[in-house]
């Protein structure tokens, strides 16, 4: 059995080939070629907190079989300890046999971060030079990352209601990989959203952190923040007007507060979501034209972990990294 730490899943998973990982996940998932049940929830009442086991497996052109666990327990704050903690167990594919544990935090905050990538390189203009973060945690690390990887970046904006830790951000990630030196923080999310090509949120909001008034013609936004039918970053306004892409059909129906709101509110109907899958394999289109407003919406499906588990296991033993011990 190999234990893969932190560090280690940080670096057998480089942000391009997670990128492309990602790209195989939404294809396989989209055209029939992945079995991914319904996430169970176990509740922990006197924590307060609920454990998540998300299962898949992809029977594509690279195999791949794992088990994520998430416990949220939000009395972990008065512990100083995270309150989202997670665990990946990858399985070998015919015989089912356990062949490494990763964490699941780093995992699932480079392969959200790295479905962005892949939603941006599909569908933002291909000229995108400028970006706007919305959210100044891990998550928006790996989404400036993600979208610096897929088109050339030279300006960014990082807008968070706490610009201290917005100011932390651009200190710490400035000129970092494909990241430009040029990262900005904006005091308003005007001037975040104003001047962007490319916009994701990542953030815990139950209300639109976009001005809708703000987003431009040809805009491309990630929304990846929310993941539950009370949460909303993106105002119905703005999906109303977009072309809509989604990581799952069945997932964000049970979890995507954005959309949700907008079909309520009669802007979008059910039927206008496009699976990203679906665009890559080419069954359906993507971007239509260079005015057009694009907008991924992504929860996070289990199909994502098992391939960039399986990834990060194909790097890690070419890297020589990890921890082997008797199983």
């Amino acid at each position: 059995m190999l234990i893969l730490n932190a560090d280690d899943v940080r670096k057998a998973l480089p942000m391009n080939a997670t990128i492309e990982a990602m790209k195989s996940a939404y294809a396989a998932l989209s055209g029939g070629q992945a079995e991914v049940p319904l996430r169970a929830q176990l509740p922990v009442p006197p924590q307060e907190g609920v454990s998540l086991i998300m299962p898949a497996f992809v029977q594509a052109e690279v195999e791949a079989l794992a088990i994520k666990i998430v416990s949220v327990f939000p009395k972990n704050r008065t512990l100083e300890i995270p309150t989202i903690n997670a665990a990946v167990l990858v399985l070998e594919t015919t015989t089912g046999v356990p062949q490494a544990i990763l964490e699941g935090g780093t995992l699932t905050a480079i392969r959200t971060g790295a479905a962005s990538g892949a939603a941006t390189d599909i569908l933002s203009q291909p000229d995108s030079t400028t970006a706007a973060i919305f959210g100044a945690g891990v998550q928006g690390r790996t989404q400036l990352e993600a979208v610096c990887t897929a088109r050339p970046i030279e300006t960014a904006w990082i807008f968070d209601l706490d610009i201290s830790q917005a100011t932390a951000f651009v200190e710490e990630m400035a000129g970092q990989g494909p990241i430009p030196h040029d990262l900005r923080v904006a005091t308003r999310p005007e001037e975040a959203a104003a001047e962007a090509d490319i916009i994701c949120t990542a953030t815990t909001s139950t209300s639109p952190v976009v001005p809708d008034q703000a987003v431009k013609a040809g805009t491309h936004i990630n929304g990846v923040g929310s993941f539950t039918l009370e949460m909303v970053e993106v105002p119905p306004e703005t999906i109303g007007r977009a072309k809509v892409f989604v990581d799952s059909h069945a997932a964000v129906a049970e979890e995507a507060g954005d959309l949700m709101a907008a079909i309520n509110a009669n802007l979008i109907s059910p039927a206008e979501l496009t699976e990203l899958g679906s665009v890559v394999n080419g069954d359906a289109p993507g971007r239509q034209d260079a005015e057009q407003i694009t907008f991924f919406k992504s929860v996070g499906v289990a199909v994502q972990d098992a391939m960039a588990a399986q990834l990060a296991l194909t790097n890690a033993k070419k890297l020589g990294l990890g921890q082997e011990v008797k199983w």
